[in-house]
């Protein structure tokens, strides 16, 4: 098979995955902007699987440790990811997926297959490999997704600080004041009405949860910002809410130019696509045979 057929079928198939990530990107967006139910009895909401915890017996079966610098990374990062269980479940269901589940699969497949006469799909044994390797090199992805969700927690962190400046020198308490700024939050807007649930249980404790919940740096911040406000609501800890404020601006307008030299790589890499694609349609064949102009004189 000639070099110009190889380098097509790789720009039809690049372009191909490119659109099926866009469709998927676009179907996400359209559903998040679907109306929510709200959910009732927020502070009841915790009671199932998110309270469960995995028992050292079973982490030393495994041989894992959470103490190891691994295990303490993913617990970080699956924590800063919104989960509200225990990460070591996550962890504990990973080791088991690579040593048993994945190789288990594989090895019935191809006995299943080869039983009846013909090879496995390729996307069978494609789909094994890929979720064999996501698993293993866990650690980027989930990278990537705790950075996005920081973001975002730090936009909607930034923009109920800026509410809660407005309410400064008034009377309210801070329980009202946050519930006033709740319409203005997105993705802490559950644990928001969370935390305003749970508040005349115990509000210190109640912060704690919520700082949990976050499991990002602005997001701890803020609530000791808002423990602060709570014990002693004067000027000086809203001047401490305006620093804050000021440090919160210049993240996101970091992340924002960040952001931008980004997508100029990206649209730089797609609007390359067809210039290769016109080369190995237009220009390449015009190449190859002045090439083979040029060998058939020389011989």
């Amino acid at each position: 098979m000639s070099t110009s057929l190889w380098i097509g079928r790789l720009v039809l198939g690049l372009g191909t995955v490119a659109q099926f990530i866009l469709l998927f990107i676009a179907l996400y967006m359209l559903l998040q902007m679907l109306p929510k139910r709200k959910q009732r009895w927020l502070h009841l909401s915790s009671l199932n699987w998110r309270t469960t915890t995995v028992s050292d017996r079973l982490l030393t079966r495994l041989r894992l440790s959470r103490s190891h610098p691994s295990f303490m990374e993913r617990e970080a990062l699956i924590s800063g990811c919104g989960v509200e269980g225990d990460p070591a479940l996550y962890i504990v269901l990973r080791r088991i997926a690579l040593s048993v589940i994945c190789p288990a699969a594989a090895v019935i497949i191809m006995y299943w297959r080869t039983r009846a006469g013909s090879w496995p799909s390729v996307f069978v044994v494609g789909g094994i490999i890929i979720a064999s390797i996501m698993l293993y090199f866990d650690l980027p992805w989930l990278r990537s997704i705790h950075r996005m969700r920081s973001h975002r927690i730090t936009k909607d962190v930034f923009q109920i600080s800026n509410q809660l400046l407005y309410f400064a020198g008034s009377n309210l308490h801070l329980h009202t004041k946050l519930s006033r700024c709740v319409p203005f939050a997105t993705v802490v807007q559950n644990d928001l009405q969370r935390l305003l649930a749970e508040w005349y249980h115990d509000a210190e404790e109640a912060l704690r949860r919520f700082k949990q919940r976050l499991g990002t740096d602005d997001g701890a911040s803020f609530v000791e910002t808002l423990d602060s406000l709570r014990l002693h609501d004067n000027e000086e800890f809203y001047k401490l809410l305006r620093q804050r404020i000021q440090d919160y601006k210049e993240k996101l307008e970091l992340a924002k130019e960040s952001r931008k030299e980004t997508t100029s790589y990206v649209l730089f890499t797609v609007a390359g696509l067809p210039i290769m694609y016109m080369f190995e349609v237009f220009l390449y064949p015009w190449v190859r045979e002045g090439q083979q102009l040029f060998q058939s004189l020389n011989g």
